[in-house]
């Protein structure tokens, strides 16, 4: 049995510890916002937040996560948090999502990455293509997110 705080609220699953956070997630919870992209931490689409850093639950085993939080995509939207909120709001703003199976990874790694600026910080495009290097859009519109991440800081400034 481990323990797990998800989006504030404390979960018992009967898994086993070296299982990834994902398969917790998505199986053991019905938290399907996560997606299942790659399984070798290289595409993004599985990254949520433990104890406030972007991780790719896809590989970090649950026992990594214990007694600690892990906030998902679905966290973004509840209200609680301002940043995911700007981040969704800049996301339709500008239309980013095609196909759309990658944008909760993509919205978690931008979450992640303004949440860690000083506050009023805006990000440069450099800083941005940075932050966002490790996700994948096989749709190609990292045009539209850089310009997303740049105008949801802007509207947190």
């Amino acid at each position: 049995m481990s323990k797990l705080n998800v989006n504030g609220r404390e979960h018992t699953v009967d898994i086993d510890p070296g299982t990834p956070i994902l398969w917790a997630l998505r199986d053991s919870l019905g938290m399907t916002g996560t997606k299942f992209g790659c399984g070798a931490a290289l595409c993004g689409a599985c990254t949520v937040h433990l104890d406030g850093q972007a991780i790719r639950s896809c590989i970090t085993p649950i026992s990594a996560a214990e007694g600690k939080p892990i906030r998902t995509i679905e966290a973004t939207t509840d209200g609680s948090d301002k940043v995911g909120a700007a981040v969704h709001a800049a996301w339709v703003k500008h239309d980013v999502a095609q196909c759309g199976y990658c944008q909760s990874g993509q919205i978690m790694s931008a979450t992640a990455f303004l949440k860690s600026l000083p506050k009023g910080k805006r990000p440069t495009a450099t800083e941005i293509d940075g932050a966002m290097a490790g996700n994948i859009c096989r749709c190609g519109t990292y045009a539209r997110i850089r310009v997303a991440v740049a105008d949801a800081a802007k509207s947190l400034a």
